[in-house]
């Protein structure tokens, strides 16, 4: 056998493999990758998220990739629920919270169709598969084998990491930082009551395309005051 085989043999051996997954060394480098490829981009955090799982030889359903028993019912119904948790947010919960009837951080989708299709692709592939990789799959994973498998353990994770998943979502200003707390709340606890990251991962793409259709449209200020004149 030669050198570069015996590296690779070596390299995912069972010792090599747990200590990728645990808190050592090697897994505290894997943690600064993932932390500073989602810097860049959640798509970078989430392909080095891949990449760790493949090479710790874990199981896919340990960071919520199941393959759903229904692919159309999975799509149809993320998607549903997507488009309808955006204008429950838009139109009852943020005016509540005193946001503002439009999204500044994003105006440039106004009426651009160019903006809109980027926009929408990003929301696929960074929010949709990124986001919901990183913030859900990889950090409920890593958070669980630190805290346990308890009640109170699970609704920690839950709360940290919806505050976690808001925080990242500064940029947008406190009304971004709230909308994202409280969508990460919700995608949390139903992630770790499923187990399954698919669906969510369709929900949170369309979440952000009915955003950004809302601004396209010039009818964010409507959905706004749909509810509270």
């Amino acid at each position: 056998m030669s050198d570069g085989a015996e590296h690779i043999e070596s390299s995912t051996s069972p010792g090599f493999r747990d200590r990728l997954r645990g808190f050592g060394p090697l897994g505290l480098l894997a943690i600064v990758l993932v932390l500073l490829g989602v810097g860049v981009t959640p798509p970078i955090g989430a392909l080095i998220v891949v990449l760790w799982v493949w090479l710790s030889k874990m199981p896919w359903r340990d960071i919520g990739y199941v393959k759903p028993k229904s692919w159309i019912a999975t799509i149809v119904l993320g998607i549903a629920f997507g488009v309808a948790l955006k204008i429950a947010m838009k139109a009852v919960v943020m005016p509540l919270l005193g946001a503002p009837p439009s999204n500044a951080a994003f105006h440039e989708i106004a009426a651009n169709t160019n903006a809109l299709l980027e926009f929408a692709a990003y929301a696929v592939i960074g929010a949709g598969w990124g986001e919901e990789t990183v913030f859900r799959g990889w950090l409920f994973e890593r958070l669980g084998k630190l805290f346990g498998e308890s009640f109170v353990a699970k609704a920690l994770i839950v709360i940290l990491g919806a505050a976690l998943f808001g925080v990242a979502h500064w940029q947008q200003g406190l009304p971004g930082i709230e909308q994202a707390t409280i969508v990460g709340f919700l995608f949390g606890a139903i992630f770790m009551s499923t187990g399954r990251l698919i669906p969510l991962m369709f929900a949170h793409g369309a979440f952000d395309i009915t955003a950004a259709l809302m601004i396209f449209t010039g009818t964010e200020s409507q959905f706004s005051h749909l509810v509270f004149k």
